[in-house]
């Protein structure tokens, strides 16, 4: 059977052309705010990726990696961000993957990590930095324990690679739209029809670009083409660019914003 995860991809992109999975850093800019984000998004989102700080970013742009930052500056800890979101989850219906680097699970205790995903609501967890083959192993954990896998396919990953890799996916397959860091862009790459046809073709699972999408633009480029995007860094931008307004204020913001990217209306 299709997890929540999935099918809530599938229903969003069906109804839009392409599901909408915005990126939010977990504390920041504060609890609050963030908490306050955390039960807006479920009026624009299909599923909500969020980032556990991390003082070494695998892959995050300069927004994400300064959200971070201060993040980890207050003290905000993996603990903090299992407790936010429990306290969240009342309120949400939108299903949520867990971004984390494995070193931070691995210290954590990986058991203890999922079941503390469970309990906290967590749909899906996304391990950047552990690829095949040392994600075999993992995988099938996290499975065990009623999660889904979301694993990261490059532009420049080789088609025995691809296969490998989504084989190890439950919930989609993230496709990076380039190498690199995360961050805006004025434009997306041109074989990204391609390069997204290629991935759905090894695979059922729907497949959302992430990295660089920013504009509606964007969207009207990855409509008919991918299943989802991700859009994280501009958002987090946004949010950093707020200093002084209430966590209303800010929600209310970057809900506009959503609504503007995806021709969502209320």
């Amino acid at each position: 059977m299709p997890s929540r995860l999935r099918e809530s991809i599938e229903s969003g992109r069906r109804k839009r052309g392409l599901a909408f999975l915005p990126f939010l850093a977990a504390g920041f800019p504060d609890s609050a705010t963030f908490l306050e984000l955390l039960r807006r998004m479920g009026e624009v989102a299909d599923a909500v990726e969020i980032g556990f700080p991390f003082s070494d970013p695998i892959a995050d742009g300069p927004a994400i990696q300064s959200a971070f930052a201060q993040t980890l500056e207050r003290g905000f800890a993996v603990a903090d961000v299992f407790a936010a979101v429990r306290e969240a989850k009342a309120s949400l219906q939108t299903p949520l993957v867990a971004m984390v680097s494995y070193s931070i699970v691995y210290r954590y205790g990986l058991e203890r990590f999922l079941q503390d995903c469970r309990e906290a609501c967590f749909d899906g967890v996304l391990l950047p930095d552990l690829p095949p083959p040392e994600a075999q192993s993992v995988c099938p954990r996290i499975h065990a324990q009623g999660l889904d896998t979301v694993l990261l396919v490059a532009p420049t990953s080789t088609l025995a690679r691809r296969r490998e890799i989504t084989g190890l996916c439950s919930g989609f397959v993230y496709y990076l739209s380039v190498s690199g860091l995360t961050g805006e862009r004025d434009e997306l790459p041109g074989d990204l029809q391609r390069q997204v046809g290629e991935l759905k073709s090894l695979t059922d699972l729907p497949v959302c670009v992430g990295f660089g999408v920013s504009k509606s633009s964007h969207i009207k480029q990855l409509s008919g083409v991918a299943d989802g995007v991700i859009v994280g860094s501009a958002i987090v931008r946004m949010v950093s660019q707020q200093t002084g307004r209430s966590a209303e204020e800010i929600a209310e913001s970057v809900v506009k914003y959503c609504r503007e990217l995806t021709y969502v209306t209320s």
